[in-house]
């Protein structure tokens, strides 16, 4: 009968407004949940029934029902944070995460993550992010992803000095070494300029190495590099540093300083020397000098830039990256499946993810920031208003049909 087919279009329409009040509820519950993303229920009228009139053929619907529960990946807004390992993301890309001992992926837009005892980089349930690691030469590696890991406890060894580059400029007006020219350190008389330089051995020992330059002639000077014994391990020898009349170098200024032993507990090491000069009317003068030695050092602080690049900072001034952080991102995102804690899983309603570095295309990453849920309060609370009076109307069916049911019963009497 149409009157008792009319209780069930009640049913279903209090069934389908509870069920979005719940998806409503769960929206403003998650509305300071960094990295939420809102929910909606849509509705769809259920198969209607035919009936027949003097006008031929109609149609009675038969209520509503809980069509799909959306996902809405909206952009939030960031948030400001303390912390160099909170991590946000603008644009489409997903953090990746796995559970320590698991090859099932998890996706997330929650960024808030630590380095725990162990030094991988987690989320706050433990589950560990994924990156692609860097060689020893700070190159990417090929091959997938894997946990981003810093050992926290690991000294970086010594790097023994093996390149050594200065850049001076030798004074034209300087007084010129009276023939036959002999040097002698101990001489200041055979020779116009020095500079040292520090250098490391294979233990990370710190030695200094002088080089001295003579003018010998115009346009021409002479140089010998000498060890903190005041021994000359190296000099210009038949290749003197050479300039033209606009006090540019021509000629000299590369050699390799050969078998410096220092002492027997280190490896006997070879420095190539690179001299980049000019000589002018000025004050001979140090402009740059490097070298590519270092000491060992102890892990200070591990930061974490826009790129997603995961770099340690060791107490001897050296920075070593160890992997660079990755985003996915998916066709469909409305097919991902919630799994609580912030966290979602592909299906192949989503498409398979595409994964890479942060970009253009995945998104970029904004650190020492959180993304803040996408709920709408205001929203919110008109979708509440407009499904509690759908919810009530629906009731108002229902009492109704009775009231004409039991009208129905009377007519016995």
């Amino acid at each position: 009968m149409a009157i008792s087919s009319s209780l069930y279009s009640g049913i279903s329409g209090l069934n389908t407004n509870g069920n979005a009040m719940a998806v409503i509820g769960n929206n403003i519950a998650n509305t300071n949940t960094i990295g939420f993303k809102s929910s909606r229920a849509v509705f769809s009228d259920l198969l209607s029934a035919s009936i027949n009139g003097s006008g031929g053929a109609s149609q009675v619907g038969r209520g509503t029902g809980l069509s799909s529960v959306d996902n809405i990946f909206g952009q939030g807004t960031f948030e400001s944070t303390e912390s160099n390992t909170d991590l946000a993301i603008e644009g489409d890309g997903l953090f990746v995460l796995r559970e320590p001992s698991s090859t099932t992926s998890y996706y997330s837009r929650a960024g808030a993550f630590r380095f725990d005892g162990d030094g991988y980089l987690v989320n706050p349930e433990g589950f560990r992010v994924q990156g692609i690691t860097f060689d020893n030469d700070g190159n990417l590696t090929a091959g997938d992803a894997s946990d981003v890991q810093v050992n926290s406890n690991a000294a970086i060894p010594a790097n023994m000095t093996a390149n050594m580059n200065l850049s001076t400029n030798l004074d034209a007006n300087a007084t010129t070494m009276t023939a036959p020219f002999s040097f002698d350190v101990t001489d200041p008389s055979t020779y116009n300029y020095a500079s040292s330089t520090t250098v490391y051995d294979s233990l990370g020992n710190t030695h200094m190495l002088t080089t001295y330059f003579s003018k010998t002639d115009d346009n021409e000077w002479a140089y010998n590099i000498v060890d903190e014994g005041n021994a000359v391990v190296a000099s210009s020898g038949v290749t003197p540093l050479t300039f033209d009349t606009n006090g540019q170098q021509t000629g000299g200024g590369s050699i390799t300083i050969a078998g410096l032993p220092w002492d027997g507990s280190t490896t006997v090491q070879d420095i190539v020397l690179t001299l980049k000069t000019t000589q002018y009317a000025n004050d001979s003068q140090v402009l740059s000098q490097d070298q590519d030695g270092y000491g060992p050092g102890n892990l200070m602080k591990i930061s974490i830039d826009e790129t997603g690049t995961v770099t340690a900072n060791y107490s001897n001034g050296e920075r070593k990256k160890i992997s660079q952080i990755v985003l996915a991102k998916f066709a469909n995102f409305g097919g991902l499946t919630k799994q609580g804690q912030n966290l979602y899983t592909a299906t192949d309603a989503a498409g398979p993810p595409r994964t890479g570095v942060p970009g253009l295309e995945l998104g970029n990453l904004f650190t020492n920031a959180l993304e803040q849920s996408t709920v709408d309060l205001a929203a919110e609370f008109v979708k509440m208003i407009t499904t509690q009076r759908g919810f009530q109307a629906n009731s108002r069916v229902i009492t109704t049909t009775d009231e004409m049911l039991g009208e129905l019963i009377n007519l016995k009497r």
